[in-house]
């Protein structure tokens, strides 16, 4: 079994007002992952998502792509211990 591992990520572009969250979510949930997906005050958007490695890099090519009318320019990883505080993935209102 692979190790749990998170990703810690700030995503940079077009990514508010365009489904950018909840295609976040989508993605999340469908390769079984833990974690948050926020707007950010200055545009970006933050997330966490926990999982096995494999399942976390086929997700970061998601993001990297986005929805249809997102435009991703840049992301910013950091990869963190696994801290396991979630159940499930959602989007952060806060």
């Amino acid at each position: 079994m692979e190790e749990i591992q998170c990703l810690y990520a700030i995503v940079q572009g077009r990514v508010q007002g365009v489904g950018f969250r909840a295609f976040t979510e989508h993605h999340a949930r469908e390769k079984e992952l833990r974690g948050w997906v926020r707007n950010r005050e200055d545009g970006t958007v933050e997330l966490e998502a926990e999982g096995p490695q494999s399942m976390l890099k086929a997700f970061l090519e998601n993001l990297k792509d986005g929805p249809r009318l997102a435009h991703v320019t840049q992301i910013v990883v950091d990869w963190k211990a696994a801290n396991r505080q979630s159940n499930e993935f959602i989007i952060r209102l806060d």
